[in-house]
């Protein structure tokens, strides 16, 4: 693993945006999974300033979104998928065949799961991963305790998640569950880069990275990955010494 610390937010966002576009770049058909998110906002905002002046071509390019709050419609706007449509899909220009989306309000699940499931092993896995260190240091809804042997999964949410996330909604929504790529899939992606900014993020990854490497602080798994990448600003790094 390798630690990157950023004097800034600003400056955090902008290294992640530019090595996705050298990882578009270099493959041009790369398998992304991307998750929403404060952390990740300004990442996308200049992903979307850099792709245009740059001409970098995404066409060729697969999008997976990392996970979804079940029973929240994709028009609301606190939903992942609201998220990465504002911020991502649209700002890039993606086609709706290169997106693929947790559809959170399907009757069957677990079909949605095995969808998903199917769709990374046909493109023989997950090429670049972006995502974020919950308070719990979840990983995408991968939460405290999950098995490192689960791929895509329904999961009950964590209570800090559950409080956490409601400042993405005008109103307090009854979500209770998710559903979310697993973290086999995490671990078995060609890069992971995980983002992470400000004081309230210090404790946790200190955490992540003092103490021991368990899927108890999914967060410190990163530890194992061949590829993996930890990006965070002088306030997350804090705690460490």
């Amino acid at each position: 693993m390798e630690l990157q610390v950023f004097d800034s937010y600003e400056a955090l966002s902008l290294a992640a945006a530019a090595l996705i576009i050298a990882t578009v770049t270099k493959k041009p058909g790369t398998v992304f999974c991307f998750a929403s998110g404060d952390t990740p906002r300004r990442t996308y905002e200049l992903l979307a300033e850099m792709a245009h002046k740059e001409h970098t071509n995404f066409k060729q390019c697969t999008f997976i979104g990392l996970d979804e709050w079940v029973g929240i419609p994709p028009e609301n706007a606190g939903s992942c998928h609201y998220f990465l449509q504002k911020y991502l899909v649209q700002p890039l220009g993606l086609q709706p065949e290169q997106v693929h989306l947790f559809d959170a309000m399907a009757p069957d699940l677990q079909a949605e799961c095995d969808k998903m499931n199917a769709l990374v092993l046909q493109k023989k896995g997950i090429d670049f991963m972006l995502v974020g260190v919950g308070m719990n240091g979840h990983i995408g809804f991968n939460e405290p305790g999950t098995s490192i042997t689960l791929n895509a999964h329904v999961t009950q949410l964590d209570a800090t998640t559950l409080s956490v996330g409601q400042k993405y909604f005008d109103a307090e929504v009854p979500a209770s569950k998710g559903i979310t790529i697993g973290l086999e899939q995490v671990l078995e992606s060609g890069t992971l880069l995980m983002m992470a900014n400000g004081k309230k993020k210090a404790a946790i990854i200190k955490q992540a990275l003092a103490e021991e490497i368990t899927n108890h602080t999914p967060a410190s798994l990163i530890r194992h990955h061949g590829n993996g990448i930890l990006m965070i600003d002088s306030e997350a790094a804090a705690g460490l010494q």
